[in-house]
């Protein structure tokens, strides 16, 4: 395994890469063609998403962990589009493309993250059509049977009910579970 860093990095360490992405809880660069660093600001936010992306290796949802150190993560550069991305591309949303996005909640579920919701903007689409899943930073914080935030974002683009039919459609057991809980 190639190492970037050592232990612990700095603003002044990630000026040789380019920032490819940016929020509250850090900074992202990337490093390689395949290679992306994620810088964070708060210790807390650090320990949380390191300890699902670890628990996450076992599962192709999740980019690939190459290092960590104490206010970082080296991860897998994920070549591809989000989800928002690609519904408002498209403007629909099929029965194939739910059957990925249900893939994607019950392997949270199997992971044993007790948020198996995530945002539209944080699964990416790979160049095989796959999704991976970026910002577990909540995997163990959130609890919500119904994957509020997902539909939310879905809404965005007027697609919740076209989801929502073929999930009846693929898993009826599913959809009902959800409107229950609504």
């Amino acid at each position: 395994m190639e190492n970037f860093f050592n232990g612990k990095i700095s603003k002044k360490d990630l000026k040789a890469f380019e920032m490819i992405g940016d929020g509250k809880d850090g900074e992202i660069y990337k490093l390689a063609d395949d290679k992306v660093v994620k810088y964070f600001f708060k210790e807390e936010t650090y320990q949380r998403e390191l300890e699902a992306m670890k628990i996450g290796q076992t599962s192709n949802i999740m980019p690939r962990l190459y290092e960590f150190g104490n206010n970082y993560i080296v991860m897998e550069f994920v070549q591809g589009i989000s989800l928002a991305r690609h519904m408002k591309r498209h403007g629909y949303i099929d029965e194939e493309m739910t059957k990925r996005i249900l893939f994607v909640l019950e392997e949270f579920k199997r992971l044993g993250f007790t948020r198996w919701d995530t945002e539209v903007r944080h699964m990416l689409l790979d160049e095989n059509g796959e999704f991976k899943v970026i910002d577990h930073k909540r995997a163990f914080t959130s609890n919500s049977p119904v994957p509020i935030k997902l539909l939310k974002g879905m809404k965005k683009f007027g697609l919740t009910g076209e989801f929502l039919k073929n999930v009846k459609n693929l898993d009826p057991d599913l959809h009902n579970a959800w409107k229950k809980q609504k």
